[in-house]
Parts: structure tokens; C-alpha cells; sequence
């Protein structure tokens, strides 16, 4: 037990994110590009999406939730979302659902052309937060001001 927590102690820091806001309509929407990996003209990213400081279920406060997206940059390109993980209060990650739905083209405007942008051009971004802390702060000012 002992031996456990100082290894945890011990061990690297995790690498911080590099969060970058989308925008926001119902969520604040966040793609983490320390998790951008490439495939073939597109690639994978993980997308976190902040909700309201008073969203509950269950009884639970939630910071919003996690997706993996997949996504292609070539002309005609097509994004699928491949699940969603929520997120408790203090970070705590729920299980992973996978989202069934299949992938579809994305419309300028919406959410996953958003994502789109910022994955297939992320030297075109600002980094607007590092934590996770840091990125529900910025989402929830932003809802605020937008909702």
C-alpha cells in the first residue's frame, strides 16, 4: 500500500491538456489537442464538453463529459462521435458509452464542424486552458455570457 502511493507520488506528471474553446449553445465544447492523433487524412481527438455549475443525476454534480471523436480532413470529409464518458464533480470519469450512430458529414456551424476545424488545422488555435479545472471555469463563464 505504502509502496502503491509512492510510486503515484513518484511518478511524471500527467501532460497537460491543450484545451480549445469550440463555442457554446447548450455545452461548452473543448477539443484536447495533446489527445489529436493522426489516422490516414483525418485522425482521433478527444472532445470534453462542460455543462451548467448546477447539472445533477442521480443525486451527482457533473463538470460535463468526455467523447473520442474520429474525423477526415480530406474535401467531403466525415466525422463520427465513437462515445461519450461523463465527468462528476472533481473529475471523477465514468464509463465509457459507445455511441453506435455512424458517422456523418458536418455542417458549417454545427458542433462537429467545429471540431473538425480545430483537428485537421490545430496550429490555427490559442490554448484556452491546461486542466480540466481550468477548462470547466472558462466553459461555465461561457455559458454564462452566452446563455
Amino acid at each position: 500500500m505504502i509502496l502503491a502511493a509512492l510510486a503515484l507520488l513518484m511518478s511524471p506528471p500527467a501532460e497537460p491538456h491543450r484545451f480549445v474553446y469550440l463555442g457554446s449553445g447548450r455545452y461548452a465544447q473543448y477539443a484536447d489537442l495533446t489527445s489529436l492523433t493522426p489516422e490516414g487524412s483525418g485522425g482521433r481527438i478527444r472532445v470534453f464538453q462542460v455543462v451548467e455549475p448546477d447539472f445533477r443525476a442521480a443525486g451527482a454534480g457533473y463538470w460535463g463529459g468526455w467523447s473520442w471523436w474520429r474525423f477526415d480532413c480530406s474535401p467531403g470529409g466525415r466525422i463520427d462521435r465513437l462515445d461519450f464518458a461523463a465527468v462528476r464533480e472533481g473529475g471523477g470519469e465514468g464509463p465509457a458509452m459507445v455511441d453506435d450512430a455512424p458517422a456523418y458529414e458536418a455542417a458549417p456551424g454545427g458542433d462537429a464542424f467545429e471540431i473538425m476545424a480545430a483537428a485537421c488545422n490545430p496550429e490555427d488555435y490559442d490554448t484556452d486552458a491546461t486542466t480540466l479545472e481550468e477548462a470547466v471555469a472558462h466553459g461555465r463563464a461561457q455559458l454564462a455570457i452566452n446563455g
